[in-house]
């Protein structure tokens, strides 16, 4: 296994240095050529080449024009003095985001503004070009030299966030700060620079949070007491049933002036424990890395790196592979996020023992039976994996004695329930529903446009969302834009739910809702996926106007906290982490949290939400049995080029 994930890693992650290069040559990549076959034939390599041109990371386009060193100025001498940093340029796509770019060329968020002083005030437009400033004039602390700083720790304050703030690892904090590896106390002096005396730890009026704040919002318990909350301004019953944990038809029932919809100045009778939860939920996130057990627990991570169907691979067959294999690329992937989880944990004294094995799967069969006889994991805590449902089912049943709990990580439910299963990825069908419960909850004139060919969703909507309007279609299956029109309301925001694939629909319909902007609040959604819309037929600048609103199993996560992690995952593997590299880190790292508190893996499912980097696991049990995850965000395009969730 070590030897599998060396020689797989050592081939991917090769990480050569250069010099700033001042002459270059520019190459048009021919049909089939790779990165590796163009930097052997400059005697440069790969590395250089991404240097130049970042967009290479995404793959080639025959055709494609790069910017090459000339081999000769790799030979000059290294000065005692730091070049200047060469004057770099970005333009802007579309779907471009500020997030992104600042991922892209590693620069942060005050540093891309402060060059381009135009995006605080017009934001990001498709078409403008952005100066990137270099890595050092990114860097917005300087500290002086034999001058001893310290930081006391405020409440809220982790150590993701003290590192950022001065520009250093969360490591390099720890090595000057040995104490603060397992808990950072509040009110503790911390060494940030210099050779001063020990850090003392102050005491603090304020109490500990460790352990009152998790990295979960808490359903409220059976035992309800119920206090009065007054509505503010801009709230809905969207907004009051996300913050008190109970759906619109119960805060009805609760309050029966709510019948009537939602005003500022309302007093509504409420659970109180629902109320403090929920200002202690996603905001304090961070907050998520201490533990409440000290137990030492075992996770089990089975992934399918099927090393010994390939056990007489030679070097050159390996690295073909690793071009080719997309599955083999996505669990290597996996393991990459899981292994930056498990890093993870241990920063924040978090310690378990974690076994890793080669499920050796195919889409029918595993080797998962004999792994769980010859290494007696039935006491086990907790197991990831496999990654095919058919082999997932194989290993709940095996563990099910135990009742220890098996995560799916990939592979969506296929209806065979076993009661220790806990399937991670969201349906489709609890997307829609969320989409459904948010378009009830904000109260607006909902209207859905739908083809001849959704015949099942028509069906749907007219027998469970009565309150939905479905306008009517032409003779020939066309949008009949006029009955269209007519269904719109004044003074309430126009929801139009979009369930065609065809272009020449997507187009009436959208050109309809841009025609009565002036007049009527309109927002274009959907329930799921729809390719159409990334075509170039459809105008991306026409869908941020109309504000595209959609449910989503992942989210655009720009906090300092994420921004940390795919800057360490890049300095790590040289390259950007990709979807199942995150996936990888959110599935392990949530597992370990869960493990790590006073609770059974069962009970965090049932009282606990938790958010990682892009996913939130919102486990419910199912009425057949086993548990399955209903956590979505509704997210949609604003006019400055970003994602945003929807409130």
């Amino acid at each position: 296994m070590k030897y599998f994930s060396v020689l797989f890693f050592s081939v991917l992650f090769v990480a050569v240095s250069s010099q700033a290069q001042d002459k270059l040559d520019k190459y048009v990549v021919s049909k089939g050529e790779t990165i590796n076959q163009i930097a052997q034939k400059f005697k440069i390599t790969p590395l250089d080449i991404y240097k130049l041109n970042p967009d290479a990371q995404n793959g080639l386009k025959p055709n494609t024009v790069l910017l090459i060193p000339k081999s000769n100025s790799k030979n000059v001498a290294v000065s005692n003095n730091k070049p200047k940093a060469q004057a770099r340029t970005h333009v802007v796509l579309a779907k471009e985001t500020l997030f992104g770019i600042e991922n892209k060329y590693d620069v942060t968020d005050e540093a891309l503004k402060k060059a381009n002083p135009f995006l605080e005030k017009e934001g990001l437009q498709i078409g403008q070009i952005l100066n990137i400033p270099s890595k050092s004039s990114s860097k917005t602390t300087v500290v002086a030299k034999n001058v001893v700083i310290y930081h006391t720790v405020l409440a809220k304050e982790t150590k993701y966030s003290i590192a950022k703030q001065y520009d250093m690892t969360i490591e390099e904090l720890e090595k000057r700060n040995p104490e603060i590896v397992a808990n950072l106390p509040i009110g503790y002096q911390l060494l940030i620079k210099g050779n001063g005396p020990k850090p003392i730890a102050k005491e603090s009026n304020i109490e500990k949070k460790a352990d009152v704040v998790k990295p979960i919002t808490i359903k409220a318990s059976k035992e309800i007491v119920y206090v009065e909350y007054q509505v503010k301004a801009k709230e809905t019953f969207y907004s009051l049933s996300k913050m008190f944990g109970l759906t619109q038809q119960q805060l009805i029932e609760l309050n029966p002036a709510l019948s009537g919809g939602v005003e500022e100045g309302m007093m509504l009778k409420v659970p109180s424990k629902s109320n403090q939860i929920a200002s202690n939920s996603v905001k304090q996130k961070v907050v998520l890395t201490q533990k409440s057990s000290d137990d030492k627990k075992t996770l089990v991570l089975l992934l399918p790196f099927n090393i010994a169907k390939n056990s007489n691979d030679t070097i050159n067959s390996t690295t073909n592979r690793i071009k080719n294999d997309k599955f083999l690329n996505m669990t290597l992937d996996f393991y990459s996020g899981a292994l930056m989880a498990i890093d993870s944990a241990k920063q924040v004294g978090i310690s378990l023992d974690v076994k890793i094995f080669d499920s050796n799967e195919t889409k029918n069969t595993s080797n998962v039976a004999s792994i769980f006889k010859d290494n007696n994991l039935e006491n086990a805590d907790a197991v990831v994996g496999p990654f095919y449902q058919s082999n997932v089912e194989k290993t709940a049943n095996l563990f099910a004695q135990n009742n220890v709990p098996v995560i799916s990580p990939l592979s969506k439910d296929g209806g065979n329930p076993f009661d220790n299963l806990y399937q991670s990825i969201v349906s489709t069908t609890v997307q829609k529903t969320a989409m459904f419960d948010f378009l009830n909850a904000k109260q607006g004139n909902v209207i859905a446009v739908i083809d001849k060919k959704k015949e099942t969703i028509r069906k749907y909507i007219s027998e469970n969302q009565k309150e939905i309007k479905i306008p009517p279609l032409t003779e020939t299956g066309g949008l009949n834009v006029d009955g269209f029109k007519k269904m719109m309301v004044k003074d309430k925001m126009n929801y139009v739910i979009l369930e065609t694939s065809n272009t020449g629909m997507i187009k009436y319909t959208m050109n309809a809702m841009l025609s009565v902007m002036n007049t009527y609040q309109v927002q274009l959604v959907i329930l799921e996926p729809n390719e159409t819309l990334d075509t170039d037929e459809i105008s991306f600048e026409d869908l941020t106007k109309l504000h595209l609103m959609y449910p989503s199993t992942t989210r655009v996560n720009d906090s300092p906290e994420a921004q940390i992690f795919v800057q360490n995952y890049r300095k790590k593997n040289k390259v950007n982490p990709s979807t199942f590299a995150i996936r990888g880190f959110d599935i392990t790292f949530d597992t370990m949290m869960r493990l790590s508190q006073d609770k059974t893996y069962q009970e965090t499912a049932e009282t606990m939400i938790t958010e990682q980097i892009e996913n939130k696991f919102e486990y419910y049990k199912k009425e057949d049995g086993g548990y399955a995850n209903k956590g979505t965000y509704i997210l949609y395009y604003d006019t400055d080029l970003t994602i945003k969730e929807a409130k």
